[in-house]
């Protein structure tokens, strides 16, 4: 699965601890039984460490998943992992909200706290 690489800046104040929330209406991926397109509103909150996310490559990276054949599971443990690959946060809590599908509403949730 190529994504888009997830681009940071430094965080002016490391130790001061503030939430950075993001709500992005419009992901679309690809369900893998039914070539059908699964849609979400993904909810990220973070507390930077000592890098902050660029918006414009997260835009990018989130929009890469449009053609991805991918289970609403996966997809919320694939940005997550990349998040914190990519910016290092103290925390950061991701929700997945995907619109019904056959009647079934799905809505995953994860979490990385740094040790």
């Amino acid at each position: 699965m190529k994504l888009f690489p997830l681009d940071t800046f430094a965080y002016e104040f490391p130790g001061k601890e503030i939430k950075i929330n993001f709500e992005i209406p419009e992901f679309t991926a690809i369900c893998p039984f039914s070539d059908f397109p699964d849609f979400a509103i993904i909810r990220l909150e973070y507390v930077p460490n000592e890098r902050c996310i660029e918006l414009k490559s997260l835009k990018l990276y989130i929009n890469s998943f449009r053609n991805v054949k991918i289970f609403h599971e996966h997809v919320i443990n694939v940005i997550l992992e990349d998040f914190v690959a990519a910016c290092d946060p103290l925390s950061v809590e991701i929700d997945g909200d995907f619109h019904v599908r056959g009647n079934i509403k799905t809505v995953v949730r994860a979490s990385y706290k740094k040790p």
